[in-house]
Order: C-alpha cells, then structure tokens, then sequence
C-alpha cells in the first residue's frame, strides 16, 4: 500500500531528498534551512510561503510516520532532519536513482510531462532521452508495491500527456481518448471562484492542525 502524504508533508519530503543529492555538505537541515527549501522560488510549483512553525508541525508528523528523523551533531543547539522515505534501512521502499529523481521533481512541481521530467530531473542524477525518462514511469506505474505514478488525461492541444503520484490520496481513473491503463485525473475544480476560498479553508485547517500539534509537544515536554 503506497503511504498517505499531505501537499505540505510531500514538499517537505521533496527538499530533503532534493538537498541531500545536491547540496549533501549542507545536509541533514535545520528547521531554518528547510523552510527556505520548501519556500524556494525555483524548482517549485506552486511557490509556498510555509512559516518555520508550520515546517516543524509537518516534520514533527513525518517522524511519527517514520519518515523523517532528527540527526543533530554531538554537543550541537539545533536540531536537523533527514528523510528515511526510501532507500534506507528503516523501510522496505526501494528507488533507483532515476525513479528517485522522478517521483522528487513530481513532489516539488507536481504532475508533468515526460520531456519536463527530463529537464527537471537531470539535475538529480544522469537520464538520457525522453524515452529513458518514459520507462521511468512505466516501471513507477506497474510496481507491485506501488503503483507510485499514474497518467492524467491529455490536455486538449498538447502532445504528450503529464504524469503524477500517488503518494498524496487516491486519484480517480479516467479514460484518455479511450480507455487506458494508468490513466488517471485528480478531483476537479468546481469553478474559478471557488479555488481561492477551498485554498484558504484548506490552509487554516492546515495551520490550526499544526498549532494544536506544537501545544501537545509543547505541553509533553514541560509536563503540564
């Protein structure tokens, strides 16, 4: 069964993978140092403005899934973290560096083409041509312990379709110009005006989660 994420817990998970492939002497980050990943203007989509209490309230939940842990240096004040999502000891999640660089870029920009995984993910380890990049995908959307990706319909007007994961709920399957294996499509919006004020609810229900989450640790750790 593919593990349930949250938007915010995926960005997250995206930047420490990210910053332990090209920046690995920065790496494990602080609250401080992950913040500004996840806020990041580059390499992004969409671009957030997550506050460093709403980072650690997400951290704080992905180490109870064990999929963070806290890897602070001896007689160190400040606490870093580092991602056991996959390829560690701590689990049975297993990626090859190009289905790792894949499912990476897909946490940070969401659902794209083949030719943008291409371009994205190249800098996080070496791939050659789209078609390389296609096989990726194949062998993350037919995985018996997966499937980790799925094909959104076709936009009208584009040639290739995008791809997407799994990681963050079930995503309805759809027909693409018939049927088809894989193909899939996310709930859609109901209208232009509502997408505005379902992001806001969405992002206060997400803040109240995470203060009421630091009250309990801070309540645990004082005792009271």
């Amino acid at each position: 069964m593919v593990m349930q994420l949250t938007p915010d817990e995926t960005r997250v998970i995206g930047c420490l993978i990210e910053k332990a492939i090209t920046t690995p002497e920065q790496y494990p980050l602080s609250i401080n140092a992950l913040t500004n990943a996840c806020n990041q203007k580059s390499n992004r989509e969409p671009v957030l403005e997550l506050s460093e209490a709403a980072v650690l309230g997400t951290v704080e939940r992905l180490i109870a899934k064990f999929v963070v842990s806290e890897h602070s240096g001896y007689g160190s004040r400040v606490r870093k973290f580092q991602h056991r999502f996959c390829n560690t000891s701590f689990g049975n999640l297993k990626f090859s560096p190009q289905e790792l660089a894949i499912i990476c870029e897909l946490f940070l920009r969401g659902p794209q083409t083949p030719g943008e995984l291409r371009s994205h993910a190249s800098r996080l380890c070496r791939i050659g041509d789209v078609t390389e990049v296609e096989g990726v995908l194949s062998s993350l959307m037919r995985r018996e312990d997966g499937p980790f990706v799925v094909r959104l319909p076709r936009v009208p007007g584009k040639r290739e379709s995008r791809y997407a994961h799994t990681f963050s709920g079930a995503v309805a399957e759809e027909e693409e110009g018939g049927p088809g294996e894989g193909s899939a499509v996310y709930p859609q919006r109901t209208g232009d005006g509502d997408e505005p004020l379902s992001r806001l609810e969405q992002r206060v229900a997400a803040l109240e989660a995470d203060v009421a989450e630091l009250r309990k640790l801070l309540n645990d750790r004082t005792g009271s």
